[in-house]
């Protein structure tokens, strides 16, 4: 029997050009503009896992990849010595109750990395363990939030010009993330700005990012959601996206689904939620909720239902999902904008893309088919650039 002897928790920081932090004091999940000549210095963090017989598992965080998700994932870490790897299950369960008292942001990392073990342990992609079908994805331009500076997405104009960019690479899908002021009326004016510029030929998606004030605001986005055919509307008012009340009474106002849960954790909360009418959709991340294992039970909660899903953000982890997934309709570049590029640490030492550049002429990105993740992580990159080592030994 294979039992974990190691694991290694090792934050560390890349830089990203011609984005900061603006007039924001904390980064938060997407507070940064562009800026010109700026140089904004991001911080992940990486998980390797490995055993008594030789076998390894890793994985490098994307959005998860915070402070506070970092400093659960370094408590959570020791549970996992001593344990058989394969005992995802049994260690999902563990893991969600020693993170009871938290928001279990930090569980995730840990789940998808004893998956990349397991795919290498048997040579098989995690995409084929989890039975998908898809070998290419649908992919959506997820843009970068609007700035009051010169630059970037400074105007309506400017995310419908590159609404249109994005739509002239073949992508199916054009989701506005706006400003962070929550101004409703500049939020409806956007959505309409890109729906006259790209016809009826891409799908648009509107996620306020919990940034309007209050639930009138957020049917007054909404009506201009319903006038402009969206596919979705997303967390939109600052009920933070978990108030099943508020988000029940939208979608009794509103003709465009509802794509809410992001910020709801756990099968059993997001269950709950769905049944109770708080979404249309629900928004699922193999790093937010709880690994691959947590993920993909909600996902088979909502297929079983008759509800669709979204994967949010992107990774190796959440393309392997998605193309396992029939309920469900793209795979998410976040976040993109005019220069600006997507927070993706560059550790990637086998091509693997999550810019722009990555998007095929199809509109499509490929699913990564190698062992494990399928990817080959730039492990020197991490070392060089680490702010700290957390060890775990046996």
């Amino acid at each position: 029997m294979s039992k974990i002897t190691e694991v290694d928790v090792i934050p560390f920081t890349f830089e990203v050009p011609e984005l900061s932090l603006g007039e924001s004091r904390t980064m938060g999940v997407s507070n940064m503009v562009y800026e010109h000549g700026a140089v904004l210095k991001v911080m992940r963090y990486a998980v390797a896992l490995r055993t008594n017989d030789g076998l390894e598992g890793r994985y490098v965080t994307h959005w998860v990849g915070t402070p506070s998700a970092l400093g659960q994932t370094v408590m959570l870490a020791p549970t996992l010595l001593g344990r058989d790897p394969e005992h995802r299950e049994a260690i999902y369960d563990d893991l969600k109750r020693e993170a009871r008292a938290y928001d279990h942001m930090g569980h995730g990392a840990l789940d998808i990395a004893l998956w990349d073990l397991y795919g290498r342990k048997y040579g098989a992609s995690l995409a084929s363990l989890l039975g998908a079908s898809k070998s290419r994805l649908p992919t959506y331009a997820s843009s970068h939030h609007g700035q009051n500076t010169p630059g970037g997405l400074d105007t309506k104009e400017a995310y419908a010009d590159f609404a249109v960019s994005c739509r002239e690479r073949g992508m199916p899908g054009f989701k506005i993330h706006g400003w962070h002021d929550g101004d409703k009326r500049r939020e409806a004016a956007v959505i309409t700005e890109v729906r006259k510029a790209v016809g009826d030929s891409m799908e648009i998606m509107v996620d306020p990012a919990c940034e309007l004030r209050t639930y009138q605001d957020a049917l007054y986005v909404g009506r201009a959601c319903d006038d402009n055919a969206c596919f979705w509307f997303e967390d939109p008012y600052r009920d933070s996206g978990v108030s099943v009340v508020g988000q029940k009474m939208l979608r009794e106002n509103l003709k465009t689904p509802m794509l809410v849960s992001e910020h709801v954790r756990s099968v059993e909360q997001k269950a709950a939620f769905a049944l109770a009418g708080g979404c249309d959709m629900m928004h699922i991340d193999p790093e937010y909720d709880l690994g691959i294992t947590g993920m993909m039970k909600v996902a088979h909660f909502a297929e079983a239902i008759g509800m669709d899903v979204q994967v949010h953000a992107c990774g190796p982890a959440h393309r392997a999902c998605v193309a396992a997934l029939r309920n469900t309709h793209f795979y998410e570049m976040a976040l993109i904008g005019p220069d600006m590029p997507n927070l993706v640490p560059p550790v990637y030492a086998c091509g693997y893309d999550d810019q722009l550049t990555g998007v095929g002429a199809d509109g499509c990105v490929p699913v990564p088919d190698g062992p494990g993740l399928g990817v080959d992580y730039d492990w020197e990159y991490v070392e060089k650039n680490k702010t700290a080592h957390h060890q775990f030994r046996l």
